[in-house]
C-alpha cells in the first residue's frame, strides 16, 4: 500500500510540473484529488486495513495529499501570472489614441444612389453643382423655354409660394412679377434652373450636373411630392447627339452593369432640340425580355418583355435657351451658330428602385428601419 502511494505521488509531481497551463492543472487537481480519485479512495479506506497499519498508511496517503495539492497551487499561480502578462501584452490599449465609437446608422439609399452618380459624372469630367429649391418663374419655365400655356405651369403640376419677405432672394432683375405684384416663386420642378444660372456666370465649355431635392404634387406608387433629380448639361464646340449617347453609354454601364446598351427614342422637351428618351437594356433577363433563369422561362417583369428600360430624358440644347442666355449676359458667348451642347435629367429615386428592385417610391420615405436596413 505505501509503495502505491509513492507512486501515485510520483506521478502526479511529474504530471504537475509537465502542465503548462491553469487549465491542463485543474484538470489534474480533479484526476488526482478529486472525489472519484485513487488517492483520496486510499484516505477514506484506511479504516479497513488492520490496525498495524492504520496510522503509516494514512500518514503517507495525507502527506501525499497535502503534498500534491500544495503543488497544484504553487503552480497554478506561477502559470497565473504568466498567463496574466501574456493577456496584457495582447490586450494592450494605447490610451492616449482618440476614441474609436462604433458607426450608428448608415446612408440612406437614395444619397447612395446619388453618391454613385455623382462620382461616375466626376470621372467624366463633369463638376457637380448645387442651387435653389425656391425658384422663380423665369429659370424654372421662361428661360428654359417653356410656352407661356405649358401644362407644367399650372397650379395643379407645380407648388407656387405666397410672396413673402423670409423667402431667399434668389430672383434677378427682370424676373417677371405675379399677379398679386410680388416676385413670382414657387418650388423648382426640376433643377434645370442651374444650368441657365450656371451659363450666366460661365463661358463656355461648361459640364456640369445639378443633383437635388424637387417638387410636385404628385403622390402614387411611383410618385412623391418630393423627390431628387439630376441634371446634366455639356455646352461646347461641335456637341451632337453622338457625344449624348456615349456619355449615357458610360454612366448605363458603371451604374447598371458593363453589359448594358442603351438606345435613344425621339420625345419632346421644351429646352432640347431634338429630344430623346433614353433606354437601357434590361440587367434582369439580359435584354432578351424573357427571364431565363427561372422556372418555365416567364416573361421579365422588369421590363414587361420589351427588353428595354426608361431611365432619363436628354437632348441637344435648344438654341431659344442659348439665345436667352445671352441676352441676360449681354454678349454672345452662347451663340448657337457657334457652340451647342446636350442636356439630360433623371430621377434618383427612380435609378434606385431599378437596381435594388423598390416595388414602391414610398417605402423609401416612410423610415421602417425594417426596410431601409436592406439596402444598409
Amino acid at each position: 500500500m505505501l509503495d502505491r502511494i509513492d507512486e501515485l505521488r510520483t506521478a502526479g509531481e511529474a504530471d504537475v510540473a509537465s502542465a503548462t497551463t491553469t487549465e491542463e492543472l485543474e484538470a489534474l487537481r480533479v484526476r488526482l484529488l478529486g472525489r472519484k480519485a485513487e488517492l483520496p479512495n486510499l484516505l477514506r479506506g484506511v479504516s479497513d486495513l488492520p490496525p498495524q497499519e492504520r496510522g503509516a498508511v494514512g500518514k503517507a496517503a495525507n502527506q501525499a495529499r497535502q503534498a500534491l495539492q500544495a503543488l497544484i497551487d504553487e503552480r497554478i499561480a506561477t502559470l497565473a501570472d504568466a498567463e496574466l502578462d501574456a493577456r496584457l501584452v495582447a490586450d494592450r490599449v494605447d490610451v492616449t489614441l482618440p476614441g474609436r465609437p462604433e458607426p450608428v446608422g448608415g446612408l440612406h439609399l437614395i444619397t447612395r444612389v446619388r453618391r454613385e452618380i455623382e462620382d461616375v459624372f466626376l470621372g467624366l469630367g463633369f463638376d457637380v453643382v448645387e442651387g435653389p429649391e425656391t425658384e422663380t418663374v423665369h429659370y424654372n419655365f421662361d428661360a428654359l423655354n417653356h410656352a407661356s400655356n405649358h401644362p407644367a405651369r399650372d397650379r395643379a403640376d407645380t407648388f407656387y409660394l405666397a410672396p413673402s419677405t423670409r423667402l431667399p432672394a434668389v430672383e434677378r432683375p427682370g424676373d417677371p412679377d405675379a399677379e398679386d405684384g410680388g416676385s413670382a416663386r414657387l418650388l423648382r420642378t426640376h433643377t434645370s434652373p442651374m444650368q441657365i444660372r450656371t451659363m450666366e456666370r460661365q463661358d463656355p465649355p461648361v459640364a456640369v450636373i445639378v443633383p437635388g431635392r424637387v417638387y410636385r404634387p404628385d403622390s402614387d406608387a411611383t410618385h412623391t411630392p418630393q423627390f431628387h433629380q439630376v441634371e446634366g448639361l455639356w455646352v461646347d464646340v461641335d456637341i451632337t447627339l453622338a457625344d449624348l449617347k456615349g456619355v449615357l453609354l458610360s454612366f448605363a454601364r458603371a451604374i447598371f452593369g458593363d453589359e448594358r446598351e442603351i438606345r435613344l427614342r425621339p420625345h419632346f422637351f421644351p429646352f432640347t432640340e431634338p429630344s430623346v428618351e433614353v433606354d437601357v437594356s434590361c440587367f434582369a433577363c439580359g435584354g432578351s425580355g424573357i427571364r431565363a433563369d427561372q422556372p418555365g422561362h416567364p416573361r421579365c417583369g422588369l421590363c414587361k418583355g420589351t427588353g428595354w428600360i426608361e431611365i432619363l430624358g436628354s437632348g441637344l440644347v435648344d438654341p431659344n435657351v442659348l439665345r436667352a442666355v445671352n441676352e441676360t449676359r449681354g454678349d454672345d458667348a452662347y451663340d448657337p451658330e457657334r457652340v451647342q451642347g446636350f442636356a439630360f435629367g433623371m430621377g434618383i429615386e427612380r435609378i434606385a428602385m431599378l437596381r435594388h428592385g423598390v416595388p414602391d417610391l414610398r417605402l423609401l420615405y416612410e423610415n421602417d428601419l425594417r426596410v431601409l436596413e436592406q439596402w444598409a
